[in-house]
């Protein structure tokens, strides 16, 4: 598949999916769109083998599978993991500050952003919510997501004549005091606020509301901001009950560069992965006879909560990995409890996040004999101290696939003198305890606002996704260690 077809196909990804919610509700169009089928948690499971499903949970993770046509419970799965959230500023339960005249929206930090690279840029809103329903007297609740696109917030800089040193000390803030987005003016607000009560109509009651309970307090958030939010979620203030909000860039995702050679986005950690192995599991399974000579089970599952641990109920470190492998092999076997053991054992996880690539104005910040580059594919990384999960094997199989189609590969070690970041490899492969490699494909300004990375390792990445899912069984048949 050509390089800009798999990126511009990325690019509409990412411009769907600007929360985890928003990337979970695209990745559920195309999976039914390819023939998946939806199944609940809270369900009872009849799986068939040659079938293929999800399922979500928290709607920010999604785990979806396709059986082979030769499948009998024990046999192992073959998985690419990735996650869905990223760095952002999210809207407080409280979030109502007013200061010098300004409106302004308090946000929590989450994740280990780039905080400087949120300052000057025009903010948007986006999450979920949730809206109360009344028909014919009946009560209920539904959880909508809204997405607010133009641009309503702002976090300015102050201007240089007010911090001549800026320039010489760094950018330095305070992300509770300085890290503030503006909504508007006080007095703007006010203004507008008299029109919608002289144009609202009057209540039967005498002027006094009729519904005195709120279901979500006024005086925790601009009324401004309650009433954009409902307009998203067509619903009135008053019916919104709760949601999950974050600040958004309004910028799109877009093809960059001279050479029209790069991707410029917000969110490519790890959205450009969560989307190159869901391509992947598709398009691997896309014929009627794709899943005939299959005995395993071709499974991507995508997470929230990576930025910040994992530790969640849909986090990687939750059981919620375990769950779908033993749910899976109970529905075909459920009397010989030593199946999902075996199973564990045959299977193969692909922890896919991005890597850093190799920055020209940072030379240093590399190893020599370890500086992933642009257009070279996806890199398989190495950590003694299990900050990543690879070890010899999983690397050489993992490697051993991309030589088997001539697909690029390249090796990271971070230096011995600079922290090492993690993944949610080392937390699968010690929870689950299932073979795992790290990989990721290389870009620049990582945890920024917006980030970049190369169009050609899209493709590779997709590519050797795809390879994998379609060759791990016969590879892995070869392969002897613990007989």
């Amino acid at each position: 598949m050509a390089a800009d077809s798999v990126a511009a196909d990325l690019v509409d990804f990412l411009n769907a999916s600007p929360t985890a919610f928003h990337a979970v509700d695209e990745a559920k169009k195309r999976l039914k769109a390819a023939g998946f089928e939806h199944v609940s948690e809270r369900e009872d499971w009849s799986l068939e083998a040659g079938k293929k499903y999800f399922f979500t949970r928290n709607h920010s993770t999604i785990v979806a599978f396709a059986i082979g046509k030769r499948y009998v419970a024990g046999n192992g799965f073959h998985i690419v993991g990735a996650h869905t959230d990223s760095p952002c500023l999210k809207v407080k339960p409280a979030s109502k500050v007013v200061k010098g005249g300004y409106l302004e929206v308090g946000v929590q930090t989450y994740g280990g952003g780039l905080w400087h690279t949120w300052f000057d840029r025009d903010l948007a809103v986006a999450g979920r919510v949730i809206v109360k329903e009344v028909k014919d007297g009946v009560v209920s609740y539904s959880h909508r997501l809204v997405r607010i696109e133009e641009p309503i917030m702002r976090i300015p800089t102050l201007a240089i004549h007010l911090d001549r040193g800026v320039n010489s000390d760094g950018f330095k803030i305070n992300t509770q005091s300085q890290l503030v987005p503006v909504l508007a003016t006080s007095v703007k607000a006010e203004l507008q606020k008299l029109v919608e009560e002289n144009s609202a109509p009057q209540a039967s009651n005498g002027g006094k509301e009729i519904n005195d309970k709120k279901n979500i307090d006024k005086q925790k958030h601009h009324t401004v901001l309650l009433q954009l939010i409902a307009d998203q979620a067509l619903c009135k203030p008053d019916e919104i009950c709760d949601f999950e909000l974050q600040l958004c860039d309004t910028q799109p995702s877009r093809i960059g560069g001279a050479m029209k050679e790069f991707i410029f986005s917000g969110r490519l950690d790890n959205l450009c992965m969560s989307f190159c192995s869901l391509k992947a599991l598709v398009d691997s399974t896309a014929s009627e006879s794709s899943l005939d000579d299959e005995s395993n089970v071709r499974m991507v599952a995508l997470f929230d909560h990576e930025e910040v641990g994992s530790n969640s109920a849909q986090g990687a470190g939750s059981p919620a990995m375990f769950d779908a492998l033993s749910r899976i092999t109970k529905s075909f076997n459920s009397s010989d409890p030593k199946l999902l053991e075996k199973a564990i054992q045959r299977s193969f996880l692909v922890s896919a996040d991005m890597a850093h690539a190799l920055h020209p104005n940072y030379m240093d910040k590399h190893e020599e004999n370890h500086q992933p580059k642009m257009h070279s594919g996806l890199v398989i990384k190495h950590n003694a101290n299990q900050r990543y999960a690879t070890n010899a094997i999983t690397a050489f199989i993992f490697r051993e696939i991309a030589e088997r189609h001539k697909l690029p590969i390249q090796d990271f070690v971070v230096r011995n003198d600079m922290p090492c970041g993690s993944t949610i490899g080392p937390i699968l492969a010690s929870g689950v305890g299932i073979r795992t490699v790290d990989v990721g494909a290389p870009q620049l300004s990582m945890h920024s606002i917006r980030e970049m990375c190369a169009v050609d390792d899209v493709t590779h990445s997709y590519e050797h996704f795809k390879a994998f899912f379609n060759e791990f069984t016969a590879l892995d048949a070869k392969i002897t260690v613990d007989l």
